[in-house]
């Protein structure tokens, strides 16, 4: 299969995107209205037993992420559901891999995850839509090593052991780092752990480097870790929002919903990092200094999905096939949702 993208496919695919998008986030609320601004709701995660709503919209999450925070201040979405019949549930999930797993299984409607784990869930087969995306975020992620590494360039991690999540952000990162130094993942020695073995790993010196997100990246850096390499230059570390194909084929009003409350969210938390990150450090258990960090790493801006964005997600795809990372060459553009005659959601 060429590894080229027709540009008229792509076109065709964006067309129904950008209505898709505009659908989502051209209805919100501004950020200073109910929903973002709400107490979180009573019913917010377990509807009241005489509730008996023809549609469940199934929220994945993650305790240190923007969809958490939806879930702590969810009265108006529920409300909004509410009036449509509706009601939300939340999954908690440690990463978004799992999440995406979890979406195959039929578990999850709408996930919150970073740019690489759509790219192994494609190629895995997994049926979801790229719906919107946050602003880039580079410096948010990055290769650490101890204060008193004699490791000082990436080149010097010829190798060295690196412990990362596979299937995350950091593994493109880790590769593209590796490339600008003139090394590949065969010179270095990789430790696949979930960030909370990484850390434990890292602090033991069990491993050289660890590359990871934040807020693990700031807590680790208020620890005593050095940047040694963060992803300026190399990657744009977006988070997207992902839907089951099927969810948003036939629930395109709950979905519009569902993305009047992130778009609101996102204008709130924007002018409120200091309280997001307390709400975000009392749930995950990551200290406050690292999230309000982790905050000013970040732009708030939820954006449609452009063709832009789809051949970025395609080189990352490129480059995970090129390297045997993933068993297969896949096409970013089919995760979209074609176009049909009357332009608008199904």
């Amino acid at each position: 299969m060429s590894r080229y993208i027709s540009f008229t496919t792509v076109r065709s695919a964006l067309l129904f995107c950008a209505a898709l998008s505009s659908l989502l986030l051209g209805c919100g609320r501004g950020g200073d209205e109910a929903g973002a601004t709400g107490e979180k709701a009573a019913g917010a995660v377990d509807a009241p037993e005489d509730t008996r709503a023809a549609v469940v919209v199934r929220l994945g999450y993650q305790k240190i992420g923007t969809p958490f925070l939806l879930k702590e201040r969810a009265e108006a979405l529920t409300k909004a559901l509410e009036a449509r019949n509706a009601r939300a549930e939340w999954v908690e999930f440690q990463a978004g891999p799992p999440l995406l797993e979890a979406m195959r299984a039929g578990a999850v409607d709408v996930g919150h995850v970073g740019e690489t784990p759509p790219v192994f869930a494609q190629a895995g087969g997994v049926p979801f839509v790229y719906a919107a995306t946050d602003a880039p975020a580079p410096r948010a992620e990055a290769i650490v090593v101890k204060k008193d590494s004699p490791i000082r360039t990436v080149a010097a991690l010829r190798g060295k052991r690196v412990a990362l999540n596979r299937g995350s952000n950091v593994h493109y990162l880790l590769v593209r780092a590796l490339e600008s130094a003139g090394l590949t993942l065969d010179d270095i020695q990789v430790v696949f752990l979930a960030p909370g073995d990484a850390r434990t790993a890292f602090e033991g010196g069990n491993v050289d480097a660890w590359v990871i997100w934040d807020p693990f990246l700031a807590a680790a850096e208020l620890a005593g870790a050095r940047i040694l390499q963060d992803g300026e230059g190399l990657v744009d570390n977006r988070l997207f929002y992902v839907v089951r194909r099927a969810f948003a084929e036939e629930q395109p009003e709950i979905l519009r919903i569902v993305f009047d409350e992130y778009r609101a969210l996102s204008a709130w938390e924007d002018g409120h990092r200091e309280e997001a990150s307390q709400l975000l450090a009392k749930s995950s258990g990551i200290a406050y200094e690292a999230f309000l960090r982790s905050e000013h790493r970040r732009a708030f801006q939820i954006l449609p999905i452009t063709p832009e964005i789809v051949q970025r997600q395609q080189a990352i795809a490129e480059t995970f096939h090129t390297l045997a990372i993933i068993p297969r060459d896949i096409r970013v553009e089919e995760a979209l949702l074609p176009g049909n005659a009357g332009g608008g959601v199904r």
